[in-house]
């Protein structure tokens, strides 16, 4: 019986490489939509189905959809933690958010 070595692996940043070429927008798409993934571990149970991530803004600002205004004040009052819990995360995508904001407007978007 032949033996498999098992050590031609292709990495995840190559395969999109392949998949999407240099399509900068694309692999964008791709790393906001990872973070996004991760929400639910930094804000917690309380807050994962009142609150769900919206867009990126330049310069680091995530924009997150809230429930209700009350919802947005208390992640605000929050805003360090759920960075500090998002940082791992970040760094592991190579992804730089300096800051949230919480806007209950957007929220009409994720209405089903």
């Amino acid at each position: 019986m032949k033996k498999v070595l098992y050590t031609d692996f292709v990495t995840t940043e190559t395969l999109v490489e392949e998949l999407f070429g240099n399509n900068k927008e694309i692999k964008k798409a791709l790393t906001r939509s990872n973070l996004y993934k991760f929400w639910a571990k930094a804000v917690g149970e309380k807050f994962v189905n009142r609150s769900k991530p919206y867009s990126m803004m330049s310069g680091g600002t995530m924009i997150v959809a809230c429930e209700n205004a009350i919802v947005a004040q208390e992640l605000t009052l929050r805003k360090t933690q759920i960075v500090v819990k998002l940082q791992p995360y970040l760094k592991s995508l190579k992804m730089n958010v300096k800051d949230l904001r919480f806007d209950p407007k957007k929220w009409e978007n994720y209405r089903e």
